[in-house]
């Protein structure tokens, strides 16, 4: 396995770990621009959410240590995304359809990461919306978490911050827990769908590069380097890695 895969990989762990992300969709940008493209998508989607399961993880517990989390604004979500996650990652998907919406979501987190602004709020909880709001939201992002293999953070914390209902680290927190359920949830969906199809050689070593970047990130990656710089260069490849894929849609 190249050096160089280990250490895009490392790199996205932490860089994602830094904002309370699993990093799903960055493994899933690596990925697609190297051999392992051409395999199918349940054998992106399952390597993505385990990757996520230990990214995520860390992050929450080291968000949570520091006391920016919120059961209250936490358990709607997750309660609602857990049977929409599983319906979707029980789904077979056409190689075709799922390139699509890998792609459409590469590009949307590409474009939240280069025009969110970080929230200079210091409230823990700021104005958490109703339950019903919450399980509506839960489901949509868990049922597309599902089909398309991310844990769902790109799509929620927008959302939290968009309309007030957490500040950013709150909102850090939040998205950690969200996205370790969401990817457990669509491995669990796709093993009743008989499509698991986990390589341990593979994932064995793409482990340990993300807990080493899991880390650090959620630790000290936020502080080293500005928010603008991390965005941008998370942007970059996201969206270097939808073009290709929409690229090969085409038959370039």
């Amino acid at each position: 396995m190249e050096v160089t895969i280990l250490l895009a990989i490392c790199i996205i762990a932490i860089l994602y770990a830094s904002v309370g992300h699993g990093g799903a969709s960055g493994y899933l940008a690596v990925l697609s621009l190297t051999a392992y493209a051409s395999q199918d998508s349940a054998w992106l989607k399952q390597h993505a959410w385990s990757l996520n399961l230990i990214v995520a993880g860390i992050a929450f517990f080291a968000y949570k240590r520091s006391g920016f989390f919120s059961w209250k604004l936490t358990l709607p979500f997750v309660v609602a995304s857990i049977p929409a996650a599983m319906i979707g990652g029980y789904l077979k998907i056409d190689h075709d359809i799922y390139d699509t919406l890998l792609s459409i979501t590469l590009i949307f987190a590409a474009w939240r990461l280069l025009t969110m602004k970080t929230s200079s709020s210091e409230e823990v909880f700021v104005n958490p919306p109703t339950v019903y709001v919450s399980a509506i939201v839960g489901s949509v992002i868990g049922f597309l978490s599902g089909v398309i293999g991310v844990g769902g953070g790109i799509f929620l914390s927008p959302i939290i911050l968009l309309f007030g209902w957490g500040d950013a680290k709150t909102t850090a927190g939040v998205a950690a827990a969200f996205i370790w359920v969401n990817s457990a949830s669509g491995l669990i969906g796709n093993s009743i769908s008989g499509q698991l199809v986990l390589d341990g050689a593979v994932l064995l070593p793409f482990a340990i590069a993300v807990v080493i970047g899991g880390i650090i990130g959620s630790k000290v990656g936020a502080d080293m380097v500005s928010q603008k710089t991390v965005r941008s260069l998370l942007g970059s490849v996201l969206l270097l890695a939808a073009l290709r894929r929409i690229l090969e849609l085409f038959g370039f």
